[in-house]
């Protein structure tokens, strides 16, 4: 199924996000307004603003803020653009950090690190860009359905892209029955 966009719909847009959380919904809440009056079904933009939170918020907790704010002043820059074959290309700069972007494997109790893997999961491509000036951009592709293979690359299926170390063997426990595992509480 391809995406078809209305004509009207707007090419592009790009906004400042204030460096930490109090943004994030501000942009989120753009992005659904600007792709929605441009006729860009809902799937699609369900999934591109979920991208957009865990791209900000990545931004927000490892990176820096653009320009010569040294912490949490300055501003990330958030973009987006639908092109001619209808992909959904959204973009999150900011003033780069310690690490690159790279998916982890979270253990199961860890409250964080899967937001690339979703992302992973979500999209049909995405990627780094690093500038001169020391900005790093994550960017996404989103595009409704079956990825356009004649649009441009794509990204092998998400289990073949995303392994995750083997999890320590449990020990079975001893067999009781349901009921049984009460009679120890009187």
């Amino acid at each position: 199924m391809a995406l078809v966009v209305a004509q009207e719909v707007p090419t592009s847009s790009s906004m400042a996000v204030p460096h930490g959380p109090a943004g994030v919904g501000q942009a989120r809440h753009r992005m659904r307004e600007h792709l929605r009056t441009g006729g860009v079904p809902d799937t699609v933009i369900d999934d591109a603003v979920l991208i957009l939170s865990e791209l900000l918020s990545n931004a927000c907790k490892h990176g820096r803020p653009l320009g010569d704010a040294l912490s949490g002043d300055g501003d990330v820059r958030a973009a987006w653009r639908v092109d001619r074959g209808g992909r959904l290309t959204v973009e999150v700069t900011d003033g780069g950090g310690p690490t690159r972007p790279a998916p982890a494997t979270p253990s199961i109790t860890a409250h964080g690190g899967r937001g690339l893997n979703i992302i992973t999961a979500l999209a049909d491509d995405w990627g780094v860009r690093d500038d001169a000036r020391g900005e790093v951009t994550v960017w996404v592709v989103v595009h409704e359905g079956r990825p356009d293979r004649e649009a441009g690359p794509v990204r092998e299926p998400f289990p073949t892209r995303v392994t995750s170390r083997s999890a320590p063997r449990i020990p079975q426990m001893p067999s009781r029955g349901f009921a049984d595992a009460f009679d120890d509480l009187d």
